[in-house]
């Protein structure tokens, strides 16, 4: 196995700033598409009531017919020319904004991307001569859904490959996909030694990644991690069946959150950066504050990790996320949640997976089915932000106990675990405007002292 670097993104400790004039352009691109497409109108009034979602948080790329006065204003947007030789394409590097394809002269195309494109044809009974490209499991498959004047309406899937054109797909790597999905699903998780576990999910995703790539791994992983957790939290199980009953899965993800121990926060870093995925930024909210994160992602995937962990003072600004940490005197909420469940990245599966909605709606309709929302940790203009009441979990004895020898709870603490659980997972209502792609440092401080599961909760 060749030795992995740490890899960073281009920009070494990225200070995100909302783009309010090339999101703005973008509503106007899409409203006047919604305007000439029904199918596209239909499917945004859908997406809103049925699933508390907007069309804007689906849009996997837009293309525009358009020569040098469209290539000026998307430069001056802030958008950068790709160098892909085939094709100009502008993604824009300081905002979160899907890629423009300057075309020739002809209609206007927008493409929302799903997690399978067959379930969106059948959920939304759109016939079955739909021409699909790409081959089932391709890591790209895409069909035309809609047309009004001028404009074509597509739905995409990606699976780790951010190419324009579906590739053949061979039989072994058929045989792959189907095998390593099997494997992440069904993977162990329960290890009495801990690193044991990290080392078995490690051999699982190195035979993947030597397999299939890094792209298409990522892309299995991730699939197979929301699916675990999923199954474990009642909001997510709702929401995500509104969405799939019309076909789209959990391609709104925006980022996954995984708790780690001191212990083995660096190796849950590593594991991640052989999987691909680079380190972005890192993330704290100050000296006193008790916990930082590192921020994670892989382009091919479009996947963002968001890995917490306890740290001291003086801990925050270096680079905890290759340096082993060693135990501390106390426990954070953070390292109390994997006392208490264990390793998200194992046994207690994601703390929460936060996916872009329109705030407003995906609250109002999920406590209508019976899911409360906490209140909000976020409210900005640009970032919203709120947790689903918290899913609470049975406490294991044994790690009761451990907990309160290591003084990490009270008896009075043990007690109530042993009777009532304590809080393990959420979901999180995530709403982005103006293409801004970073975190609020203060609100996730004040969420995470909230859910601390030493704190009394309904």
């Amino acid at each position: 196995m060749a030795t992995v670097t740490h890899a960073v993104l281009e920009r070494e400790a990225p200070d995100w700033h909302p783009q309010p004039r090339a999101a703005a352009f973008l509503r106007q691109i899409l409203d006047a598409f919604c305007a000439d497409c029904p199918p596209a109108r239909t499917l945004a009034e859908r997406l809103r009531s049925q699933t508390g979602t907007r069309l804007l948080d689906w849009i996997d790329h837009v293309a525009l017919p358009g020569g040098e006065d469209l290539a000026g204003h998307l430069r001056d947007l802030g958008f950068v020319l790709s160098d892909d030789p085939r094709r100009a394409v502008w993604d824009h590097p300081d905002g979160l904004f899907p890629p423009v394809e300057q075309c020739e002269p002809g209609p206007r195309r927008v493409a929302i991307q799903v997690e399978s494109v067959a379930d969106f044809l059948v959920r939304n009974r759109i016939g079955d001569k739909t021409h699909v490209d790409g081959a089932p499991l391709a890591p790209l498959r895409r069909a035309e859904i809609g047309a009004g004047r001028d404009t074509q309406f597509w739905v995409v899937e990606r699976h780790g490959y951010r190419g324009w054109e579906p590739p053949e797909i061979t039989l072994h790597q058929l045989q792959a996909v189907l095998w390593h999905w099997d494997m992440f699903r069904q993977r162990k998780r329960d290890f009495a030694d801990e690193e044991a576990g990290l080392d078995h999910a490690r051999s699982l995703l190195r035979a993947a990644v030597e397999d299939l790539g890094t792209g298409r791994a990522t892309d299995l992983f991730f699939s197979a991690e929301r699916e675990y957790w999923t199954k474990r939290n009642r909001a997510a199980g709702l929401q995500k069946a509104r969405q799939d009953a019309l076909g789209l899965g959990w391609a709104n993800h925006d980022h996954h959150t995984y708790r780690s121990s001191r212990e083995h926060f660096a190796g849950l870093i590593g594991i991640l950066e052989e999987l691909g995925l680079e380190c972005r930024e890192r993330f704290y909210a100050g000296r006193e504050a008790g916990w930082g994160a590192q921020v994670l992602e892989q382009r091919e995937s479009s996947v963002v990790v968001f890995a917490d962990v306890d740290l001291g003072p003086e801990e925050v600004a270096e680079d905890f996320a290759h340096q082993p940490l060693g135990p501390q005197g106390r426990f954070g909420t953070v390292g109390l949640w994997c006392k208490l469940h264990g390793e998200a990245f194992l046994q207690a599966g994601m703390h929460h997976l936060e996916c872009r909605f329109d705030f407003d709606a995906a609250r109002e309709q999920l406590q209508q089915a019976g899911i409360e929302v906490m209140e909000p940790f976020t409210n900005l203009p640009y970032l919203k932000q709120a947790f689903t009441q918290g899913e609470v979990w049975p406490v294991e004895p044994n790690r009761i106990r451990a907990a309160l020898s290591a003084g990490a709870i009270t008896a009075q603490h043990a007690d109530r675990f042993q009777e009532s659980g304590a809080i393990g997972s959420h979901l999180e209502i995530l709403q982005r405007d103006d293409g801004y792609k970073g975190f609020n440092k203060a609100g996730i401080s004040e969420i995470l002292r909230e859910t601390d599961p030493r704190k009394r909760h309904p």
